[in-house]
């Protein structure tokens, strides 16, 4: 990743600041979009952009533009920013329907569209998105976050076959991430078979990096121990 300039979206998440730090590790510039307010201060090897609703496509391309001109230029997006909902078909409201679409699908399409330009001119551009293991096939209270997840493994896959030879682009599937918020909400659950985030934001950076310059189009299944 040595000297890569990475945009990683939900960059104050669980998540998204351990791929922001160990891509840093790996020698990368990184800029973090977040909705969140950034706490981070600029150095010459990361910028944090706060305050962004990377659902709305002018704001996204807004943040992405200011990152390229940051930088100069842009060699992977990472798709990270996102929601959850767990409510059942019958007794659920609509609008989460709306709301798991807008967090999940309509984040990683527009901070894509923005990048691809900028993508383009780098002789190894990256995209990676986070899917879900869960998306593959729906259980009880799922529904509205499966469905989003899934139109995220489709727009991979579009995208990749689209950019062929220009851009790869591929998701990581986790199953349950051991964050914080996941062990408050399901605390009888055995969080060693979870996967952290140290594990999946190693498979994340691999499809971000040179070494899987051969790899786009795939939905990699990330399931941890479970």
């Amino acid at each position: 990743m040595d000297g890569k300039i990475v945009v990683v979206t939900g960059a104050s998440g669980a998540l998204g600041k351990i791929v922001a730090e160990a891509a840093l590790a790996r020698g990368a510039r990184v800029a973090g979009l977040d909705h969140a307010a950034s706490q981070i201060p600029a150095t010459g090897n990361r910028i944090e952009l706060g305050g962004v609703d990377l659902s709305d496509a002018a704001q996204a391309k807004k943040a992405i533009e200011a990152v390229a001109a940051h930088f100069g230029s842009l060699d992977a997006l990472i798709n990270i920013a996102g929601g959850f909902a767990f409510e059942t078909v019958a007794e659920g409201d609509p609008k989460t329907w709306q709301r798991m679409y807008a967090l999940n699908v309509l984040t990683a399409l527009n901070a894509s569209r923005s990048a691809i330009p900028h993508l383009t001119a780098s002789a190894s551009a990256r995209i990676v998105n986070v899917g879900a293991m869960g998306a593959l096939q729906a259980g009880s209270g799922m529904g509205a976050y499966a469905a989003s997840k899934a139109g995220v493994h489709r727009l991979t896959e579009a995208l990749a076959a689209e950019w062929k030879g220009k851009i790869t682009v591929n998701a990581v599937l986790p199953s349950t991430i051991d964050t914080a918020a996941n062990r408050a909400s399901m605390p009888r659950a055995d969080f060693g078979k979870w996967v952290t985030p140290e594990e999946l934001a190693s498979v994340i950076l691999f499809l971000a990096s040179d070494a899987a310059s051969a790899v786009t189009g795939a939905l990699l299944p990330v399931s941890g121990r479970v």
